[in-house]
């Protein structure tokens, strides 16, 4: 399982930047395997991610902003679900991953 963060590398939007960001920090910092995935660079992808988040979750008005996060094919949600999420202890089953990767002693 692969979770996919479609971006905007080219984003003007200091609060988009911030976001990728801050998600894709903590990915990191917590050893969750995933991808980015730039919606700047490639038409099929943006055209992929906008066709698979849910009607619900788009905006009235222009297109969804990134990040967008996906867990292969399903949709987890955007950067306010995953801040959400993570106030609230709950990111791994956002993310539909059953629990934290493991660390050693060593590393905490």
């Amino acid at each position: 399982m692969v979770i996919k963060v479609y971006i905007a590398s080219s984003s003007g939007s200091v609060a988009v930047k911030k976001h990728q960001q801050a998600v894709v920090g903590f990915l990191e910092a917590n050893r969750i395997n995933f991808q980015e995935v730039d919606i700047t660079m490639l038409e099929e992808q943006r055209l992929w991610m906008y066709c698979n988040i849910p009607k619900e979750k788009k905006p009235e008005k222009g297109n969804p902003l990134p990040p967008q996060i996906f867990n292969e094919a399903r949709y987890c949600g955007d950067y306010e679900d995953f801040f959400q999420s993570k106030e609230n202890n709950t990111v791994f089953a956002f993310l539909g991953l059953n629990s934290p990767p493991n660390v050693t002693d060593s590393e905490s």
